[in-house]
């Protein structure tokens, strides 16, 4: 059967509180004191601080979580990733700048994501970035790559498929929902690696099955799949 690369947006968004962290726990608690707890004013850091690893290892969710949490205190960030063909110039107003996937920016990209990180820098504004690989080996202009990585550098690690069976087995329990080894299996080999991705198909799962009425099986997920 041809693997399904299911890519579902988060309806609720990532946040650094639903990250399980199990071997980036460190990343995970630099982040979260980093961005406070939102009950006092809190003064971010300008030292820079970088995530790299593969994918599915969580370094959007991270950034997301980061960007959720400051918009919660009320700032608004700059968020820069490959898509953004043609960036907007750097805003004052911006608490922090968030940059993703920065090993596939273009030269307009660079150029921007420069400006960016020097302008945030000047002004004390904190930065997160995210890429594939550790900084020295970024393909990036010298002047970005560098300075990407003279901050606080974290190696990410994907988490393994048994870390993964335990989260959703633990998130199914939670719900009042059997899931059967059967199908744990088929939701680890058929789709993302990325354990968000998996939290929300259980979720869209769970919804599907009390609207139909059945338990979740192989055929009700092939079901859900064909009628979105």
């Amino acid at each position: 059967m041809k693997q399904l690369a299911l890519d579902i947006g988060l309806a609720s968004g990532p946040t650094l509180a639903g990250f399980f962290a199990g071997p980036n726990e460190p990343a995970l608690r630099h982040l979260t004191l980093w961005v406070g707890d939102g009950h006092s004013p809190t003064v971010h850091s300008p030292v820079p601080t970088y995530l790299w690893g593969e994918s599915g290892s969580g370094k959007t969710h991270l950034l997301e979580g980061v960007r959720v949490a400051l918009k919660d205190q009320g700032a608004s960030v700059g968020w820069l990733h490959p898509g953004i063909a043609d960036p907007p110039e750097f805003d004052e107003r911006w608490g922090a700048i968030l940059l993703d996937d920065v090993h596939l920016y273009t030269a307009v990209q660079q150029h921007a994501a420069f400006n960016w990180f020097v302008n945030a820098q000047s002004l004390q504004r904190g930065v997160v970035a995210a890429g594939a690989v550790p900084p020295a080996d970024l393909p990036l202009r010298e002047d970005l790559r560098t300075r990407l990585g003279w901050g606080h550098v974290f190696h990410l690690q994907v988490l393994s498929e048994a870390e993964r069976r335990a989260v959703l087995r633990q998130a199914a329990d939670s719900r009042g929902v059997m899931l059967s080894d059967e199908v744990l299996d088929y939701m680890l080999h058929r789709f993302s690696r990325d354990l968000g991705s998996l939290m929300e198909l259980l979720t869209q799962l769970d919804g599907y099955a009390l609207q139909t009425q059945r338990a979740i099986t192989i055929p009700l997920i092939r079901s859900m799949l064909e009628n979105e």
